[in-house]
């Protein structure tokens, strides 16, 4: 059996959750870890003919973690203040420079609240397969 190339499993955490996400690059470990994060939330967005709605993200940070955590910071802002999930990403890349063109819908609910993204123990690490990173999300 291979392994996925991307993706992301919720692992053990004390008080807090902690999701560890890997993919080929750093973009798609962005990628990964929003995803995790909405499923860690148990969101769920609304389907069907739903209108979709985009938004782009200009963010910069000195390192792939502080891009980590604003990106994600960032998408629970806009689930919180606008209602809004995203499920398709299109994310470019350079200099620890992120612009993000992001596509979603309203959400239906969020089963369990994530307060923030935090830097405790935060890594991203260049791996055989690819990038990975374990993240703890304050609930």
């Amino acid at each position: 059996m291979q392994e996925d190339p991307a993706g992301f499993e919720e692992l053990e955490h004390t008080a807090d959750w902690q999701l560890h996400v890997w993919a080929p690059d750093l973009p798609g470990l962005l990628e990964q870890a929003a995803r995790g994060m909405y499923a860690l939330a148990g969101m769920r967005l609304a389907g069907g003919s739903a209108a979709r709605r985009e938004r782009r993200l200009d963010l910069s940070a000195p390192d792939a973690e502080g891009l980590l955590v604003r990106f994600l910071s960032e998408l629970l802002h806009l689930s919180r203040e606008e209602a809004l999930g995203f499920d398709r990403f299109h994310l470019r890349l350079a200099n620890n420079h992120l612009e993000a063109r992001l596509s979603g819908v309203p959400i239906e609910a969020v089963e369990k609240e994530i307060k923030a993204v935090t830097y405790h123990n935060l890594a991203v690490q260049a791996t055989q397969r690819g990038v990975e990173a374990s993240i703890v999300f304050d609930v």
